[in-house]
């Protein structure tokens, strides 16, 4: 029989799948490479369902002879080793990224004298009910939790961008750029106290209370399907933290992040320029352990803020907060610093993983903003939130129109800074 292979994806079957596989069948004996978790969320949307499920499924399909994973995007790999007669694919990838796929799989099929068959893309009138009924699996509670564990536990950079209400929120949703071969894309929203207080007019002192950035959670969690991260400050009263923790978990966050500041809380950025406090380790922890104890979700994410860089504390002090933290049963740490360079971030973190390679490591590059991420991802840092960076580009541009109509008399010229309203509407899903 001639050996036939193909490449799936998908977490959840439909009619062209199985069109596919039997066409496959048809023609010989069936291997299916089974895309890995990190090529799916990087091209299409994170896997509902992890890789080890879905080569069960379709070890399981009639027709399929064999199941192996594909590691990566190209089938340079796979192909080569099994030598098929045959790939078999649907006709939809010409265009886009999958060009360059199915380019390459006929340039290493030709060394063997192998073919690429294409059968017609299947088409039906219910397929959007379909890919309706995934994205809202995908924006579910637990589903965006578990995205984000699995994404941290990869060891790649986890990419968060921060979003302050539903349009900005879906900007880091839908924006992608293929570069090199590959999709870029933001793995979740980080969702900023700064941004959240700033955008309402009011201070970052923790002057918006819970009810009011519930709006702006709520206001994200119907548009999107990404993980969010949200910026709780210190927590508050450990009383109130339990509480509050409860919420975030019932309204669908994924993770919160506390800082160890006590009183008052101004924003870190201004360091010891003004009045702050660094709460004691005994006390901190207290809060971490209560706060866990009140969740029910296994995969829900408390991480700790230590602030000691930027009460220009010694890199020691981090290192016994984070392993005091940690051992309280925080789920990651962040580690926060005001300086222009990340020399202090790099010697906490190098040393934090000589004794501890597996909690979440996190920063937030908004001062250190010349480090790439792939310099995180040597010293072993999962986690970059670029914290207030949308708030920031917006206030600008706003003023730059405002002015413009008041100089101008006229909002023509403030217009051509302007996108179309029609594109700003592309970007809200119509049911």
């Amino acid at each position: 029989m001639k050996k036939v292979y193909l490449c799936m994806s998908t977490d959840i079957l439909q009619t062209g799948h199985i069109n596919v596989i039997q066409r496959a069948a048809e023609l010989g004996e069936v291997t299916v490479g089974v895309l890995c978790d990190k090529y799916v969320a990087m091209y299409e949307k994170y896997p509902i369902l992890p890789l080890e499920e879905r080569m069960k499924i379709i070890q399981n399909i009639k027709g399929v002879s064999h199941v192996v994973v594909q590691n990566d995007i190209y089938y340079d790999v796979n192909i080569r080793d099994l030598k098929p007669d045959i790939v078999i694919h649907g006709d939809n990838w010409k265009d886009g990224y999958q060009k360059k796929v199915r380019d390459r799989v006929i340039e290493v099929l030709a060394e063997w004298g192998g073919e690429l068959i294409e059968i017609p893309y299947y088409k039906s009138s219910n397929l959007h009910l379909f890919e309706n009924v995934m994205s809202e699996c995908r924006g579910l509670p637990e589903v965006r939790r578990q995205m984000l564990r699995q994404k941290i536990c990869s060891g790649d950079i986890v990419k968060i961008m921060v979003a302050y209400d539903g349009l900005s929120a879906l900007l880091v949703e839908k924006t992608t750029l293929e570069k090199e071969g590959e999709r870029r894309q933001f793995d979740g929203i980080w969702l900023s106290s700064l941004c959240d207080s700033t955008a309402k007019g009011k201070p970052d002192i923790e002057l918006v209370d819970l009810t009011s950035r519930m709006s702006s959670v709520n206001d994200i969690m119907e548009v999107t399907t990404k993980p969010i991260i949200f910026d709780a400050d210190t927590g508050g009263l450990i009383e109130h933290f339990v509480y509050n923790i409860k919420t975030l978990e019932r309204v669908g966050v994924s993770a919160v992040i506390i800082e160890d500041k006590i009183g008052l809380k101004r924003n870190s950025l201004l360091g010891n320029d003004v009045e702050q406090h660094q709460d004691s380790i005994e006390h901190f922890c207290e809060k971490i352990r209560e706060g866990k104890k009140a969740l029910s979700s296994s995969a829900f994410m408390l991480i700790a803020r230590i602030e000691s860089l930027i009460l220009e504390q010694s890199v020691d002090d981090a290192l016994e907060r984070a392993k005091a933290y940690v051992a309280a049963g925080a789920d990651g740490i962040m580690i926060h610093s005001r300086a222009g360079t990340a020399d202090e971030i790099f010697e906490f973190a190098d040393r934090f993983r000589e004794t501890d390679r597996d909690t979440a490591l996190a920063v937030v590059p908004t001062t250190f903003d010349k480090v790439r991420e792939g310099e995180f991802k040597e010293h072993k840092i999962n986690v970059v939130i670029y914290a207030n960076h949308m708030l920031r580009a917006a206030f600008p541009a706003m003023k730059k129109v405002v002015m413009s109509v008041l100089e101008n008399e006229r909002c023509y010229e403030a217009g051509l800074d302007c996108m179309s309203i029609k594109e700003i509407l592309s970007l809200v899903p119509i049911e």
